[in-house]
């Protein structure tokens, strides 16, 4: 019998800029594994420095860790009167270490849209994404986002 370890998801700290980006740099090495290919990725991630320390400072984004280890986490924002909504939720960017954490984080921004009473959450536009939040019956908005109403229509 073996005992799953749960997740703990906090928001994230300006204070975890550092560790995201190193956890950040071990993916893309393992993606890349040639030096130019991953510095020419680098200068068009959604993670980059100047975006963590925009983001992070904000409130919104969320980490999640495992035994201490990071495990993920997602850079978001809210938008106010933005495609005639008062108030939805830019979900920037998602990374993730495992599908667990991929389905947690992305139940939790639904859960904090539909909480703060915001009616949408987008996403970025991904088949994985789209696999995570399937349930909560999201629409394409535009080639990169997905978008997802938390109001009853």
């Amino acid at each position: 019998m073996s005992l799953e370890i749960s997740l703990e998801i906090l928001v994230a700290q300006p204070t975890e800029i550092d560790e995201i980006s190193d956890y950040e740099q071990k993916r893309l090495k393992d993606s890349f594994p040639d030096e130019n290919e991953r510095v020419f990725q680098s200068w068009h991630a959604p993670c980059r420095r100047e975006a963590l320390q925009y983001y992070l400072p904000s409130g919104w984004c969320y980490i999640a860790r495992k035994e201490g280890f990071l495990m993920g986490y997602f850079l978001a924002q809210p938008l106010l009167f933005f495609d005639s909504q008062t108030q939805s939720l830019w979900v920037e960017h998602i990374q993730y270490s495992s599908l667990q954490t991929r389905d947690e984080l992305c139940q939790l921004a639904y859960r904090i849209a539909r909480d703060k009473n915001f009616q949408r959450v987008y996403f970025p536009n991904s088949k994985v994404i789209l696999n995570a939040i399937s349930s909560f019956k999201p629409e394409e908005w535009g080639p990169q986002a997905l978008m997802i109403k938390t109001t009853k229509t």
